[in-house]
């Protein structure tokens, strides 16, 4: 159930632009599948310190008044507005950009009883909310019969083309475009699988080819005719690795080919510009994308934008989306968006499901599970794709929040309404993931409004993007802070932490007061794992992770660092019979050891180290030897020195892998310098070597 919780459920969230031609649609079966739009506009709502935008009562009832039949719209602010979240500006970035919201889940999500509201508190139309907020574009996600022979919904919003005319309604309504998001599957589509509709089960391909542009065909016209602004279809999602069951190059290509041959026909009839999406996911794998646009090129696919899922905690750098993104542009003359994005507000989990934090810790450094860093990652990965001239992103499913309490056992609600991302009705069409894993929502955590359905003040980060917004410096988040100290040694934590702030400042230090009672009930004398409490002048809470430890004293004790200059050798003759061996055969860990065999003479050498700056104390020193072939007379010591006194333990090794732990238990360091090593005095052609150096404090 985690698993599916939390990876597999942001998985099934892609969206799939793809786009064909009438000719040339490829031929080889052997080749496998693995090898502009309108301005809408936006919210109006100025935001208080409290993140809560104010609208005008007439603006309110003109934008509920349903019954006019008539296109709310919300202009952008003209300027920089207070709120409650900083966001940088990003001068040049045009009002077409896709401020795009994926909002497939919301009807379920009503029907299972949540309830959403605006800025002031009230119950509104979620739709309206987004408007306000800057959301130009809604994608929705469908699928072909996501439901079982007796009616049962199969979950993760049932989302068939009677609930996309349904939503897409509510988004015209308020001014936005529509993106249909066709999975071409009676569930989720993505890289790990790709169902073929059970209606196509048994079809050949070129039955398949027709199956899929009938549906296209006769799904737009229906959201055409309700009245549905349909501005971009996507044919397939994230079909990296195939599409509707088939995985053959040509043939998934051909199925390419059919829909967006639909989608051209459609628009064409209706006097519209509906752009064609292709879409893809592994943004990390920049050679493997390129690869797939070669293959659209080659098998003259018609399409208008090469959409990307793009989540900056899981596919790498913005650096490398622009990179992606301009070499797409450059080589083969398309669009590219990214069709999915989104970044988590919070750690909770808000349905007793799990989420997509717990387990997989997705954050990315500098970036808190925080509202403002939420806001901050998505301006930020807007700011990058404008700079690489992608026309826009989609925010994946904003309004999937919890239904029912955490601590409630929700599944009869997820069962009935289909607001889980699984209900076990799917199992016989998925068995080997929601036949498995069935259950909640992964994903509540990274929605846009908090688990009771209030917008959070990130939403307004899409109208904020051009003139930003201020709010007062204020402490987003402080990175972790990890302490150790030694056994039997005094905890000493930092004056001072580093914090984030609102306005994206790092690196900037605040004092800090611990809690000492805290610190005086830790026990010392053994090792353990504590958190201190804290607090910055301005209330904050500050946490340390504090471990009480052994700490190895030994510097590079298992000789895995290139520089090994603080171990002195020393040996008899002319030739050298040791070296630092890479061999992860002959070392206790890693993959080097000291090493030592002649087979012309005797050995007699030694190496050693010798510490400074140690805490008086009582130490304990050990290490690893293995080796062979020694004679009776052979001489092999552990030693340590200090305060002008020498211990030695002898000890003999016998065989490979036959590790020996030769140990001096307990040294008196009272003036801070110790010097540690192993000597030996052996005979020709014997061998060994010796790993893992250890220098415990075990008291005071």
């Amino acid at each position: 159930m985690k698993r599916i919780c939390t990876k597999l459920s942001a998985l099934c969230m892609s969206v799939i632009l793809c786009l064909a031609a009438l000719t040339g649609c490829g031929t080889n079966d052997t080749e496998t599948a693995a090898d502009t739009q309108d301005t809408t506009q936006t919210a109006t709502a100025d935001a208080s310190e409290t993140g809560q935008a104010d609208s005008a009562a007439d603006t309110q009832d003109a934008a509920q008044d349903k019954a006019a039949g008539e296109t709310v719209s919300f202009p952008l602010p003209d300027g920089p507005e207070e709120s409650a979240i900083y966001v940088e500006p990003i001068p040049d970035i045009s009002d077409d950009f896709i401020r795009g919201m994926d909002a497939s889940s919301v009807l379920v999500e009503e029907n299972s009883g949540v309830t959403y509201y605006n800025y002031d508190g009230e119950e509104q139309d979620v739709f309206m909310t987004l408007a306000q907020s800057g959301v130009n574009y809604i994608r929705l996600r469908v699928w072909n019969d996501p439901y079982d022979e007796n009616g049962n919904g199969y979950g993760g919003g049932n989302n068939d083309v009677a609930t996309a005319i349904e939503l897409g309604k509510r988004a015209t309504q308020y001014g936005m475009k529509v993106c249909i998001d066709f999975h071409y599957s009676d569930f989720w589509a993505d890289p790990k699988r790709q169902h073929a509709p059970k209606a196509w089960e048994g079809m050949s391909s070129t039955e398949k080819y027709d199956a899929l542009y009938d549906f296209t065909k006769e799904s737009l016209s229906a959201l055409l005719d309700a009245g549905v602004d349909v501005g971009m279809v996507q044919i397939g999602n994230e079909i990296n690795n195939g599409m509707s069951g088939e995985t053959l190059l040509p043939t998934v290509m051909n199925l390419l080919c059919s829909g967006s041959r639909a989608v051209r026909e459609i628009s064409e009839s209706y006097g519209k510009d509906i752009q064609i999406a292709v879409h893809y996911t592994n943004i990390e794998d920049a050679d493997g994308i390129n690869t797939i646009a070669r293959n659209l090129l080659n098998h003259s696919v018609d399409y208008d934008i090469f959409a990307l899922s793009y989540y900056p905690f899981w596919d790498g750098t913005n650096e490398n989306m622009q990179a992606v993104a301009r070499n797409i542009q450059d080589k083969y003359g398309k669009k590219v968006m990214i069709a999915e994005t989104s970044y988590c507000y919070t750690a909770e989990d808000g349905d007793g499901c799990g989420n997509s934090f717990v387990g997989t810790n997705d954050l990315v450094e500098g970036y808190a599970a925080t509202v403002q860093s939420q806001a901050s990652m998505i301006r930020d990965i807007c700011a990058a794709a404008d700079e690489a001239d992608v026309i826009g992103i989609f925010y994946w499913e904003g309004t999937w929040i919890p239904v029912g309490e955490a601590d409630a056992d929700n599944s009869p609600i997820w069962e009935e309404f289909g607001s889980g991302w699984a209900s076990s009705f799917a199992a016989d069409y998925d068995p080997e993931d929601a036949g498995l894993y069935y259950g909640g929502c992964s994903w509540d955590n990274q929605a846009m409004f908090d688990f009771d359905g209030y917008p959070l003040a990130s939403l307004n980060v899409f109208k904020y993007l051009k003139y930003g917004s201020t709010a007062p410096l204020a402490v987003d988040s402080i990175p972790e802070i990890y302490a150790s100290c030694d056994v039997g040694s005094a905890i000493e934590l930092p004056e001072t932490v580093d914090v984030i702030y609102n306005d994206r400042s790092a690196n900037t230090q605040a004092a800090v007061t611990w809690d000492e009672t805290q610190i005086a009930a830790i026990d010392t004398s053994v090792g353990g794992t504590y958190d201190i409490s804290g607090s910055l002048e301005d209330g904050s809470a500050v946490t340390a992770h504090v471990e009480v430890k052994m700490i190895n004293h030994a510097l590079n004790p298992s000789f895995e660092e290139a520089d090994t200059s603080m171990w002195k050798v020393t040996y008899e003759g002319e030739n050298n019979p040791t070296d630092f061996q890479v061999k992860a055969d002959d070392a206790y860990t890693g993959e080097t050891a000291f090493h030592f065999w002649s087979a012309d003479s005797d050995m007699a050498f030694s190496i050693e180290q010798e510490l400074t700056g140690l805490e008086p104390g009582t130490y304990q020193l050990t290490v690893y030897a293995q080796g062979g072939d020694m004679s009776e007379d052979s001489v092999l010591e552990l030693y340590a020195v200090a305060n002008g006194e020498e211990q030695t333990v002898p000890f003999m090794v016998t065989s490979w892998a036959d590790w020996k732990t030769p140990t001096i238990p307990e040294i008196k360091v009272t003036d801070g310098t110790l010097t540690i090593g192993v000597r030996m005095n052996c005979n020709a052609a014997s061998w060994g070597t010796v790993d893992d150096f250890t220098l415990n404090r075990i008291s005071d």
